[in-house]
């Protein structure tokens, strides 16, 4: 496979090369030069597939030739040790748990990913990547465990202070050894501006190899296209017209379903479940697309003001704004509302949301007004207890830390302070 940048000012690359350099020499976000369907039979027999089966032969001509197939069913299969059930809430609206892996959020799956694939790339090398990675909430937390201990590859996270939740802070900056956290006085805007700026810092680029975890980077953004296989296969007996409704920030989960409609998914239609952090909600309703200074919200993780992946979108779509709209809708919600959604699914179905998971049902239901003969999946993206304080203050009930979470609470923060990007700059190079 071959990867050209969407900037159109870059050579074409590998896979290989899209993995280590994050983004395009011309700082546009690659994108895989073709995208060849799946046979029908493949969704036909899905039920005969596990799911490192049906990862395998999603992924494979995406990173192909650069990892032999013998390593990528591998790394595939270190990469899915753990669960994503879908539990049925009632006969229109379903949810995906993608919160059973190590961190407890959906973003280990492309971070692990990534992670083997980096280490693979990098097995005999000796020059060390350094993975630059600005985080609103999971991201930092689901990169920190994935790469943790990979050889060869430093990672450091750039995250708002006070503007994660204390677990998740708990998750970025507890680990050590090849993992560094860094505590940005300012939002995720601030972080993620910070992070595209030493990509162009040509002073900094010549003495150090940087790449990205965040969703930018192909290898952290293709393999969550799984979901919504995974999902599928589970469903798909039951309902005809299933519908993804998906809590969106940095719009890479969205993309990467989408391009799982590319490869031959037959799902009709996707919901992106905003905050109030609303540039393209507002885009579908008005065709103008203008980027806005993110706002915190109860929803942290989708507090992003300038979806990086939403040019990822248009590319599908060809920049074809009526195509978009037919395989699109976008809500956005407010706190309020989010709240009223955590105590309604706990009090109609005894079922304990997060934040972001509630917001994808509130799209679910705003969807399902129109067409009622759809079944909504909405994405849970996170465990609640990485939000205790927002979830326990509407329930009313106290929830139970998972092993994963109790064993890193009781560990010491440890972070360094920075202001600004010559903070991070003389941080990278000292």
């Amino acid at each position: 496979m071959t990867y050209f940048s969407l900037n159109k000012q870059a050579p074409d690359t590998t896979f290989k090369d899209a993995v280590i350099k994050g983004l395009a020499p011309d700082k546009g976000l690659y994108f895989p030069k073709h995208i060849t369907a799946l046979p029908k039979s493949f969704f036909e027999n899905i039920d005969d597939l596990s799911y490192t089966e049906i990862a395998f032969e999603a992924i494979r001509q995406f990173v192909s030739p650069d990892i032999p197939e013998a390593i990528l069913k591998d790394i595939i299969q270190d990469t899915l040790n753990f669960n994503f059930p879908v539990v049925e809430l009632d006969k229109s609206i379903s949810t995906l748990e993608l919160f059973h892996g190590p961190t407890m959020a959906f973003k280990d799956v492309g971070a692990r990913f990534m992670a083997r694939c980096l280490g693979y790339f990098n097995a005999n090398n000796t020059n060390e990547v350094t993975v630059l990675v600005a985080t609103s909430g999971d991201t930092g937390g689901a990169v920190a465990n994935g790469f943790l201990g990979v050889k060869g590859v430093n990672v450091v996270i750039l995250y708002p202070s006070g503007k994660v939740s204390d677990i998740q802070e708990k998750q970025l900056t507890t680990l050590g050894q090849n993992i560094t956290a860094l505590e940005v006085n300012g939002v995720f805007d601030d972080c993620q501006d910070m992070v595209k700026r030493a990509f162009l810092d040509e002073e900094l680029t010549r003495k150090m190899q940087l790449t990205s975890a965040n969703s930018i980077n192909v290898a952290r953004w293709l393999p969550q296209l799984f979901y919504f296989m995974f999902a599928y296969k589970q469903l798909h007996n039951s309902y005809d017209d299933i519908v993804f409704s998906i809590p969106s920030g940095n719009f890479g989960n969205i993309c990467a379903g989408m391009m799982a409609q590319q490869l031959g998914l037959p799902i009709k239609h996707f919901v992106a479940s905003n905050n109030a952090n609303n540039v393209v909600t507002t885009y579908l309703n008005t065709e103008t697309y203008k980027p806005k200074p993110s706002v915190q919200t109860i929803s942290n993780a989708m507090d992003v003001g300038n979806p990086s992946n939403f040019i990822r979108i248009q590319e599908i779509y060809k920049n074809d704004f009526s195509k978009l709209k037919e395989n699109l809708s976008s809500f956005s919600f407010t706190d309020d509302a989010t709240r009223l959604a955590l105590k309604e699914i706990y009090d109609t179905y005894n079922y304990i949301a997060d934040p972001h998971g509630a917001v994808g049902y509130l799209g679910c239901k705003s969807y399902l007004k129109n067409h009622p003969d759809a079944h909504c999946v909405f994405l849970e993206t996170a465990h609640p207890t990485k939000f205790l304080d927002v979830v326990e203050d509407v329930i009313k009930t106290t929830v139970d830390l998972p092993p994963q979470i109790k064993a890193i609470m009781h560990k010491e923060k440890v972070a360094t302070s920075i202001s600004n990007y010559t903070d991070l700059k003389e941080f990278l190079l000292k």
